[in-house]
């Protein structure tokens, strides 16, 4: 087993002013947005090394003005890397992150492999940055849904806790990865010219639908794997393990960043007024609630920025104590909710 008492101070990257990085999963959708934002968010660094699976090998992606070839991924890949970030599914994070931790590396994990083992933080920076302090190599990035949740429940939260929370989410192509959003174009201008289309990525008709999450729907719960996870992962960040969360997660024919309405009932009466103000200066969060314009949050503005957009702020007329407020949440998924979060947290790692 790793070392648990390792501190960030202990562990941080042999090279830390300018560390070397790995990218597991280089070519995914996420790979590719992971390392955008090492360059538009100039992250020092003193090697960026591509890691991908052995047909992926040889071929280069663009950055910063010139080119890096992938190289395939293996035990050995790690020697010399500082952080590796890993963003090619569990069963490869489970494989590959002991052999990069033994390297020396920090891994910042964005699949569910270690989401909620006791030792492993599960981090959103601007949420809970301070349980990075004590790790054993490994820091878990959340699913989308959750760290782009908990970026609008957080700042609310720490003001007046939360008793209950009932969200509904509308997922984009992009949770499932490059071939769902392929998937959808492809679906699309099938339906559009009125050719038949046959989907091979997801299990239902993409184009002009919406369908449960495709997760596996759990027999006796009737919950999917999704809404579990989400659920379990918010209680974890917000330090609440015992908060009642109920969630409906839906995919839509959206091509990137996610959507979610949220109902949460706080511990006393809140104020519309009082919440937008919190909203409003929370970092990372961007306050879009024009009632007179009916202008609120959208995926389409919020696709490629790496603000949560968050409005919609009302108190819900279904309880009339006072104590719930209903929001509406929209966050790229590629980026707050996988990429971004993912190089926020390696941000940490950097000495200060």
């Amino acid at each position: 087993m790793l070392d648990q008492t390792a501190t960030l101070s202990e562990s941080r990257p042999r090279s830390a002013a300018a560390p070397a990085i790995a990218i597991v999963g280089a070519t995914g959708a996420v790979g590719v947005e992971l390392l955008r934002c090492i360059e538009q968010r100039r992250f020092p660094h003193s090697e960026v090394r591509l890691l991908a699976s052995a047909r992926s090998a040889g071929r280069t992606l663009p950055f910063d003005g010139g080119e890096l070839t992938i190289a395939e991924l293996t035990e050995n890949s790690f020697d010399g890397i500082d952080i590796a970030l890993f963003s090619a599914g569990a069963t490869i994070s489970r494989r590959f992150a002991k052999a990069a931790v033994d390297a020396g590396a920090v891994v910042v994990d964005n699949s569910s492999a270690f989401r909620m083992e006791a030792h492993v933080p599960l981090v959103v920076p601007e949420v809970n940055g301070a349980s990075m302090e004590r790790h054993n190599g490994i820091i878990a990035n959340p699913n989308c849904v959750a760290a782009i949740m908990t970026m609008a429940l957080a700042p609310l939260h720490r003001a007046h806790p939360i008793r209950r929370l009932q969200a509904a989410t509308y997922q984009s192509a992009s949770g499932a990865g490059a071939a769902a959003m392929q998937e959808l174009r492809d679906a699309t201008a099938a339906y559009l010219d009125d050719r038949p289309f046959q989907p091979q990525v997801l299990p239902h008709p993409y184009a002009f639908n919406l369908f449960s999450h495709n997760a596996d729907v759990d027999p006796e719960t009737g919950y999917n794997g999704e809404e579990l996870k989400a659920m379990a992962e918010t209680r974890r960040i917000l330090g609440t393990p015992e908060l009642p969360i109920g969630m409906t997660c839906v995919r839509v024919p959206v091509l990137r960043a996610h959507s979610i309405a949220m109902t949460v009932e706080f511990d006393a009466p809140v104020s519309v007024d009082e919440a937008r103000s919190l909203l409003a200066v929370a970092p990372g969060v961007r306050l879009v609630d024009d009632r007179a314009g009916n202008h609120f949050p959208m995926p389409v503005e919020a696709s490629g920025i790496e603000d949560v957009l968050v409005g919609r702020v009302r108190t819900d007329l279904g309880d009339p104590s006072g104590r719930s407020l209903s929001l509406f949440v929209s966050g790229d998924q590629l980026l707050k909710g996988a990429a971004l979060n993912a190089i926020q947290i390696a941000e940490q790692l950097l000495p200060r």
